[in-house]
Protein backbone atom coordinates (compact mmCIF):
# COMPACT_ATOMS: atom_id res chain seq x y z
CA UNK A 1 0.00 0.00 0.00
CA UNK A 2 1.30 3.49 -0.80
CA UNK A 3 1.00 6.11 1.85
CA UNK A 4 -2.62 7.04 2.45
CA UNK A 5 -2.78 11.17 3.85
CA UNK A 6 -4.94 12.59 6.48
CA UNK A 7 -7.47 14.57 4.65
CA UNK A 8 -7.66 12.65 1.17
CA UNK A 9 -11.70 12.38 0.35
CA UNK A 10 -13.69 10.91 -2.53
CA UNK A 11 -17.15 10.80 -3.10
CA UNK A 12 -19.08 8.19 -4.45
CA UNK A 13 -22.68 9.60 -6.16
CA UNK A 14 -26.06 7.35 -7.17
CA UNK A 15 -29.46 8.06 -8.24
CA UNK A 16 -30.91 5.66 -6.79
CA UNK A 17 -33.91 3.43 -7.63
CA UNK A 18 -36.39 1.25 -5.94
CA UNK A 19 -34.02 -1.41 -5.39
CA UNK A 20 -32.57 0.98 -2.59
CA UNK A 21 -35.62 1.30 -1.02
CA UNK A 22 -36.44 -0.37 2.63
CA UNK A 23 -39.21 -2.34 0.18
CA UNK A 24 -36.85 -3.69 -1.56
CA UNK A 25 -35.32 -5.04 0.85
CA UNK A 26 -38.63 -6.23 2.71
CA UNK A 27 -39.80 -3.57 4.62
CA UNK A 28 -42.90 -3.40 2.71
CA UNK A 29 -44.41 -0.16 1.88
CA UNK A 30 -41.50 2.11 2.43
CA UNK A 31 -40.28 3.14 -0.48
CA UNK A 32 -37.33 5.43 1.12
CA UNK A 33 -33.85 4.52 0.73
CA UNK A 34 -32.75 1.65 3.41
CA UNK A 35 -30.52 2.55 5.64
CA UNK A 36 -28.15 -0.74 4.86
CA UNK A 37 -27.63 0.29 1.37
CA UNK A 38 -26.84 3.68 2.41
CA UNK A 39 -23.87 2.35 4.18
CA UNK A 40 -22.79 0.57 1.34
CA UNK A 41 -22.49 3.74 -0.33
CA UNK A 42 -20.51 5.06 2.15
CA UNK A 43 -18.08 1.35 2.19
CA UNK A 44 -18.24 2.68 -1.57
CA UNK A 45 -16.90 5.99 -1.09
CA UNK A 46 -14.30 4.64 1.39
CA UNK A 47 -12.69 1.65 -0.76
CA UNK A 48 -12.89 4.73 -3.47
CA UNK A 49 -11.30 7.09 -1.75
CA UNK A 50 -7.96 4.63 -1.16
CA UNK A 51 -7.94 2.55 -4.19
CA UNK A 52 -5.44 4.72 -6.07
CA UNK A 53 -2.83 3.84 -3.11
CA UNK A 54 -3.32 -0.02 -3.68
CA UNK A 55 -0.48 -2.08 -4.72
CA UNK A 56 -1.31 -4.71 -7.37
CA UNK A 57 -3.18 -7.58 -5.59
CA UNK A 58 -4.66 -5.25 -2.75
CA UNK A 59 -8.05 -4.31 -1.87
CA UNK A 60 -9.78 -3.44 1.17
CA UNK A 61 -12.44 -4.87 3.49
CA UNK A 62 -14.54 -3.22 6.32
CA UNK A 63 -13.89 -3.50 9.55
CA UNK A 64 -16.55 -1.26 11.36
CA UNK A 65 -19.26 0.75 10.48
CA UNK A 66 -20.36 3.59 13.12
CA UNK A 67 -23.06 5.46 11.69
CA UNK A 68 -26.29 7.39 12.59
CA UNK A 69 -29.29 7.38 10.26
CA UNK A 70 -30.53 11.17 10.63
CA UNK A 71 -32.96 11.20 7.99
CA UNK A 72 -34.57 9.61 4.45
CA UNK A 73 -34.91 10.14 1.23
CA UNK A 74 -36.96 8.75 -1.33
CA UNK A 75 -35.94 6.44 -4.64
CA UNK A 76 -34.93 8.69 -7.68
CA UNK A 77 -32.63 10.97 -4.92
CA UNK A 78 -29.57 11.56 -5.98
CA UNK A 79 -27.20 10.66 -3.25
CA UNK A 80 -23.50 11.39 -2.39
CA UNK A 81 -21.69 9.81 0.08
CA UNK A 82 -18.47 11.15 1.27
CA UNK A 83 -15.62 9.77 2.99
CA UNK A 84 -13.00 11.54 4.35
CA UNK A 85 -9.31 10.18 5.72
CA UNK A 86 -9.18 10.57 9.42
CA UNK A 87 -6.42 8.17 10.55
CA UNK A 88 -4.18 5.79 9.54
CA UNK A 89 -2.58 2.65 11.44
CA UNK A 90 -0.27 0.69 9.15
CA UNK A 91 -2.60 -0.80 6.74
CA UNK A 92 -6.26 -0.08 8.59
CA UNK A 93 -7.77 3.52 7.61
CA UNK A 94 -10.35 5.31 9.25
CA UNK A 95 -12.94 7.40 7.85
CA UNK A 96 -15.59 10.49 8.61
CA UNK A 97 -18.26 9.74 6.32
CA UNK A 98 -21.08 11.52 5.53
CA UNK A 99 -24.40 10.51 2.85
CA UNK A 100 -26.44 13.54 1.68
CA UNK A 101 -29.47 13.85 -0.85
CA UNK A 102 -29.36 17.51 -1.75
CA UNK A 103 -28.75 19.81 1.05
CA UNK A 104 -29.93 17.18 3.70
CA UNK A 105 -27.62 15.12 5.57
CA UNK A 106 -28.92 11.69 5.49
CA UNK A 107 -26.08 9.52 7.62
CA UNK A 108 -23.13 10.92 9.23
CA UNK A 109 -20.38 8.73 11.07
CA UNK A 110 -17.11 6.82 10.88
CA UNK A 111 -15.93 3.92 9.24
CA UNK A 112 -12.97 1.50 9.21
CA UNK A 113 -11.46 -0.18 6.38
CA UNK A 114 -8.36 -3.10 6.23
CA UNK A 115 -5.96 -3.09 3.32
CA UNK A 116 -5.57 -6.44 2.33
CA UNK A 117 -3.82 -9.26 0.06
CA UNK A 118 -6.23 -10.53 -2.24
CA UNK A 119 -4.53 -13.51 -2.41
CA UNK A 120 -3.95 -14.32 1.06
CA UNK A 121 -7.06 -13.03 2.27
CA UNK A 122 -9.09 -15.14 -0.18
CA UNK A 123 -6.57 -18.31 0.60
CA UNK A 124 -7.62 -18.09 4.10
CA UNK A 125 -11.01 -18.78 2.94
CA UNK A 126 -10.69 -21.46 0.58
CA UNK A 127 -11.18 -19.35 -1.90
CA UNK A 128 -9.54 -18.11 -5.46
CA UNK A 129 -9.51 -14.11 -5.54
CA UNK A 130 -11.49 -12.76 -8.79
CA UNK A 131 -9.94 -11.94 -11.27
CA UNK A 132 -8.54 -8.00 -11.10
Amino acid sequence: MKPVALGQSHTYRVETTHAHTADALGNKGMTVIATPILIGFLELAAHGCIEPQFEPGEGSVGTFVNVRHLAAAPAGAVVEATATVTEVAGRQVTFAVTAKWNDTLLMEGTHGRAVVNLARFFARLGMTPPPT
